[in-house]
């Protein structure tokens, strides 16, 4: 009896090592296809103002949420204004600080983070964002956007 019992514990922590091991690729995997798809929404759409791989990338019924205006930008304006980056003088781009990506059960990811953007290649403005991505088949929408925690550059050094 004990033997069994033995051998039955045995087979168990195997199947949960096997089970964990499991987990953790799936969360490499989704955690890789997560900074993917940061890295072209910012550094190809947004950095180099690719509006089509922008449209792209969003969904249609994109929110978009800030911590100084709420419910700020809709899906057409924000297309606009990446155009209209095109124009200006000043280069902005956009540099990930970190992140992490979680599952959000079968509709996508959950991605939470910082970033820096920079005017000129000078540091100008860091703030956190949450990230909902939505799996259509083999890709990926951004779904939602959370951006609070403003702070010009200077501050954070404090």
């Amino acid at each position: 009896m004990i033997n069994t019992l033995v051998l039955f514990m045995l087979f168990l922590s195997r199947q949960a090592l096997a089970y964990t091991k499991n987990e953790h690729i799936r969360k490499n995997l989704l955690h890789n296809e997560i900074i993917e798809m940061d890295h072209q929404l910012f550094d190809y759409a947004f950095n180099q103002c690719d509006a089509a791989l922008f449209r792209k990338i969003i969904a249609d019924d994109i929110e978009f949420y800030d911590d100084q205006y709420g419910l700020n930008i809709s899906r057409g304006e924000n297309v606009k204004d990446l155009i209209g980056r095109q124009t200006r003088f000043q280069k902005v781009t956009r540099k990930l600080n970190f992140c992490t990506v979680e599952k959000l059960g079968d509709f996508g990811a959950l991605q939470i983070g910082e970033h820096t953007f920079l005017s000129n290649d000078i540091p100008h403005l860091t703030g956190k964002f949450i990230h909902i991505w939505e799996r259509k088949g083999k890709n990926w929408k951004l779904k939602r956007v959370i951006s609070y925690e403003h702070k010009a550059f200077q501050d954070n050094l404090d």
